[in-house]
């Protein structure tokens, strides 16, 4: 541990498990105090566990990021725990899949609810509460995707709202920048995270393939040879969020084991 975040207070929304809850730990490690959001009503099992274990540094609001309502409750309620908040981990977000011709207004809201309308008025919230509160060398990470690099046939609606990411990221720098608050992004690789037991089977639905068999051949896809871990994106999520990055903004780095060159 090298307290690379001490006295930094950082929000992270959809942190509740998978690559939101690794950042969460490790940010934890590198000194910060750390209020989590997430959709539950009550953290789950592995959140609880880290919430015994850090009771002055972790809180947890539940918070539906579709609702600008619920936001202001979020950022009202960590900045009355711990204070200013100088990091925003923008992560909360959800998947969905089907073929082009198929898709329906359902999943197209839905997705867009979340991954976009969500993630900007997150970030549109918390930005001005960072203004409002004169915060220097305040640092947001908003979570791309390697999908939104790229278009997919069975994933249209998920690609285009990590695009979207990558734009109001850049978006978001160059309005931020006479603050001295940097915006930038991560885009990941495939990422073993229990989402993707509902990623594979949905795959094994479309593409008529075994349950396993997809998950097997992204991995073996990526040129390091392998699905990442969680915690693989710690590093650029500490990185980021650290006074190390002070000349780092507008930009979205891929952690996806070389499957995107840029």
């Amino acid at each position: 541990m090298t307290q690379r975040l001490n006295g930094k207070h950082a929000l992270l929304t959809g942190a509740a498990g998978g690559i939101g809850l690794a950042v969460a730990t490790a940010y934890l490690r590198e000194g910060a105090k750390c209020t989590i959001a997430d959709i539950g009503l009550s953290p789950t099992p592995e959140l609880a566990a880290l919430m015994a274990a850090n009771p002055d540094t972790l809180a947890y609001v539940p918070t539906d990021v579709t609702s600008l309502p619920a936001i202001d409750a979020l950022v009202a309620a960590a900045h009355a725990r711990f204070g200013t908040i100088t990091t925003l981990y923008n992560n909360a977000a959800i998947f969905d899949m089907a073929p082009l011709l198929e898709s329906g207004e359902a999943m197209y809201d839905k997705i867009f609810a979340v991954n976009v309308k969500g993630a900007f008025f997150v970030l549109q919230k918390v930005l001005a509460h960072m203004v409002a509160h004169q915060v220097q060398g305040g640092s947001v990470i908003n979570m791309a995707s390697q999908a939104g690099r790229r278009g997919e046939a069975l994933v249209s609606h998920y690609c285009a709202s990590k695009a979207a990411i990558i734009s109001y990221t850049q978006s978001a720098a160059l309005a931020m920048a006479p603050h001295k608050i940097r915006v930038n992004g991560i885009a990941p690789g495939v990422i073993a995270t229990p989402m993707w037991a509902n990623v594979d089977a949905l795959f094994a639905k479309y593409e008529n393939l075994p349950i396993g068999e997809k998950k097997k051949r992204v991995g073996e896809a990526v040129p390091l040879g392998y699905m990442g871990d969680p915690t693989d994106i710690c590093g650029a999520a500490i990185f980021l969020a650290s006074d190390e990055a002070s000349y780092i903004t507008a930009q979205t780095l891929n952690v996806d084991g070389g499957n995107v060159m840029s």
